[in-house]
């Protein structure tokens, strides 16, 4: 509870406060009295300029670095007052030292406030984002982010910029491997449970992050899938597809929200004040406050705001209350405020946003309240978090296909482990693990190995390098060795996997994508796997072996002839630190792969944009035979490879017809959709059961499909259960281009199946 009198005290200049209990940027007013009076009173001591450095977020370099630029003479700044946070700052003891200088080296003693990119797991590194939506598990989502949460405060954090609930529909875009995939219900469910791990119901307490949603807003929608490029989009798109999940993160309570770097409405997210005051704070009540990605504010010059005072006076005016590493707000504001481009007040609202997030952390109680040793020692990479990392993992993984049963493997068998990644460290955390240490991961091998057990043999041949392509290697391997050449001839290679294919009773063939080839400025023009990879596959189908083909990537690839080719596919992402152990219980059957996609997989590039809630043009095409003058292409199928919601499971699953309670619905009334779901096959295991519903008569064009509700299910082999879904009006509005969120009266056809295709259908009415 708040206490409701504040009880604060100057000591040598300083101040301190109680701790409060409460994990929103501010529920009442009553409860947000003690800490504004608190606020105020300590920002009638402060100087100007001591204000200006509460928004100056810094990062000092030599440790973790997430953009191209450091910020010098950081110590200096510190001791003068003029940085409100540090992040790239990584360890308890290191956190700790920082946080002295403020508070024994400045005059008002002010702490700072640390961040992180804490994106999958911290320094226990879990699946990509990608991967743990793919479990479509939200409980299981929620509780990776409270592990993280434990083990980087642990660790001297206290802010992770994370959940990015970017919505895409891109997989040429690299970072659709930090979000939940295409849709923005499922979206909303998966930020809103990571803000609820993160953050707790105690943001005070020591192991407690708060959470920062990110990008806002759009980035996801960046042109031609190519990193920091504009975006352009109607308002009813935006607000339909595109915002939903920040806005499930802001109602989840998040203390603080991130700037993209593309434009919205042709102005850029960093200065834009619809986006950043009208929309966020106005329409939707946010308290907390808001920082830039890195260098966003200055990086606002190059889409021709201005020079660097202009775009900082922008960015303050519109919203925007703290500066990530380019100091424009510290070298310009000053002057600004001298020819009236701006106002204290605008200073003041800004640094009060920032005071209330410290206030909150507890962090003017106890700045150290974060820098235990003993905690870390417990808490960093203990075997509970390993545990929890191999669960994650198992759970994320996706089988696209499995003929005549292929998986799970025989043990006693003899394998054919083949490929760059399948004995491989360096790879196993994917992109943005920027805490983790590749090398304490389990390569596939290993785990291989070890879940297979004495009577398996395990034959292991490299095969193929992950890319033969010298450019795009030295591309990927900007942040340390992620593709290496081998330095033998690639038939050489091949020729020693195909021997090795020779003695094995079945080939597992591991490729995909190195962990840098996605994420930030990793954008691929061409989303199959390499070359150099598929010519192995090519050589070891010929072998006649069974062939099962795991892909390792951030992104959904064009995998049109691993599809065909391969007696089983399975997607596995990237695992974590525990992805060799993770893999192998799912290949030998110790788990039984429930995932299920959350980004539609394309045939090629060609199709893309592709994704499962597109809608209908005046000439769809009727079935899936090509036909002249309607909406398809000459070469290709309009389907997708793989459509949202696919996924398989080593037993079977059957659907019975929707019993619905009603044939009509009134505005205020609901209508329950009962299937009997029946495990089939011989084994247990569980099931995603997904709710579709299509408005058919709108004043608005709707998709073929919205995801509006699902369930995640365990059957044991031979059971079978009823699943109920409660439909009301609210799953059935929409924005229109009023931008108002509305229900029409009308039909409407309901689904609900395992996947957005395979579906059974009914039909119900809204009465006016």
């Amino acid at each position: 509870m708040i206490k409701q009198v504040l009880v604060a005290m100057a000591l040598a200049g300083g101040v301190t406060a109680p701790a409060v209990g409460y994990a929103q940027a501010g529920k009442t007013a009553s409860a947000d009295a003690p800490m504004n009076t608190f606020v105020s009173a300590l920002m009638k001591k402060m100087t100007l300029e001591e204000k200006i450095g509460q928004l100056n977020l810094l990062t000092p370099g030599g440790g973790i670095l997430t953009g191209a630029v450091v910020n010098p003479d950081v110590e200096s700044k510190i001791k003068s007052g003029n940085v409100g946070g540090l992040f790239g700052v990584i360890g308890v003891d290191k956190i700790r030292q920082a946080q002295e200088l403020a508070i024994n080296g400045s005059r008002l003693k002010i702490p700072l406030i640390f961040g992180s990119d804490v994106i999958h797991g911290y320094k226990t590194t879990f699946p990509i984002p990608l991967a743990l939506a793919c479990s479509w598990d939200m409980p299981m989502i929620e509780r990776s982010a409270r592990v993280a949460a434990t083990e980087a405060t642990a660790d001297g954090l206290c802010w992770a910029f994370s959940p990015m609930v970017d919505i895409a529909r891109d997989p040429r875009w690299g970072r659709v491997a930090e979000g939940s995939g295409e849709d923005p219900y499922l979206g909303s469910q998966a930020a809103a449970a990571m803000v609820r791990g993160y953050q707790g119901k105690d943001l005070s307490a020591d192991n407690t992050l708060m959470a920062c949603v990110k990008h806002f807003a759009l980035y996801g929608g960046a042109e031609g899938g190519r990193d920091y490029n504009s975006v352009d989009m109607s308002m009813q798109k935006m607000y339909e597809f595109y915002l939903p999940p920040y806005k499930a993160a802001i109602d989840a309570g998040v203390g603080s929200v991130m700037s993209s770097f593309n434009d919205v409405n042709g102005v850029p997210a960093s200065g834009n004040r619809w986006l950043l005051t009208d929309l966020l704070r106005r329409q939707w009540g946010f308290k907390g406050f808001v920082v830039s990605d890195y260098t966003s504010v200055n990086e606002m010059i190059a889409h021709g705001m201005g020079d660097l005072q202009a775009v900082s006076a922008l960015a303050l005016k519109a919203g925007l209350d703290m500066d990530m590493v380019g100091e424009g707000f510290l070298t310009t504001i000053k002057k600004s405020l001298a020819e009236k481009k701006l106002t204290v007040a605008d200073v003041d609202r800004a640094c009060r946003r920032i005071l209330e997030a410290k206030y909150k952390l507890g962090l003017f109680t106890d700045p150290y309240r974060y820098c235990k040793p003993e905690r870390a020692a417990k808490e960093v990479l203990s075997p509970d978090k390993r545990a929890a990392a191999r669960e994650f993992a198992q759970r994320s993984m996706v089988l696209l296909k499995n003929r005549n049963n292929t998986l799970p493997l025989k043990r006693g068998a003899t394998i054919a482990l083949v490929g760059a990644l399948a004995n491989n460290r360096s790879n196993m955390l994917g992109t943005w693990a920027v805490s983790g240490d590749a090398q304490l991961s389990i390569p596939i091998l290993d785990g291989m190995k070890t879940v297979g057990g004495t009577g398996t043999t395990i034959l292991y041949a490299r095969g193929a390098n992950i890319t033969d392509d010298t450019l795009l290697a030295r591309n990927a391997n900007v942040f340390g060795e992620k593709v290496d050449i081998d330095p033998r001839a690639p038939q050489a290679l091949i020729e020693e996997a195909v021997a090795t294919a020779g003695r094995a009773d079945v080939v597992v063939a591991v490729v995909g994508e190195a962990s840098e080839m996605s994420g930030e400025a990793a954008s691929r023009s061409d989303i199959t796997i390499p070359q150099s990879q598929r010519t192995l596959l090519e050589a070891l189908k010929r072998t006649g072996k069974p062939l099962v083909i795991v892909v390792m990537s951030g992104r959904p690839l064009a995998l049109p002839w691993e599809a065909e080719h391969s007696d089983a596919l399975l997607q596995a992402w990237f695992g974590g630190h525990e992805t060799g152990n993770a893999l192998a219980d799912v290949l030998f059957g110790n788990y039984n792969p429930s995932g299920k996609l959350t980004m539609t997989f394309p045939r090629n590039v060609g199709q893309v944009p592709i994704y499962y809630n597109m809608k209908n043009t005046g000439r769809p095409q009727p079935t899936t035979e090509f036909r002249k003058f309607t909406s398809n292409y000459l070469d290709v199928p309009n389907e997708p490879l793989f459509v949202f919601g696919h996924g398989l499971s080593y037993t079977s699953f059957s659907y019975s017809g929707i019993r619905l309670t009603g044939k009509t619905m009134s505005p205020g009334g609901t209508i329950g959709a009962t299937v009997t779901v029946a495990n089939t096959g011989d084994r247990d295991g569980e099931e995603v059961v997904q709710l579709y519903i299509r408005d058919l008569v709108s004043s608005v064009t709707q998709p073929v499909k919205k995801l509006k509700d699902f369930r995640k299910i365990y059957l044991k082999k031979g059971e079978r259960k009823d699943v109920t879904f409660e439909i009301s009006v609210e799953d059935l509005r929409f924005w229109n281009n009023d931008l108002k969120w509305i229900a029409e009266p009308g039909d409407f056809k309901l689904f609900i199946g395992t996947s957005s295709a395979n579906v059974q259908e009914a039909d119900f009415t809204l009465t006016k």
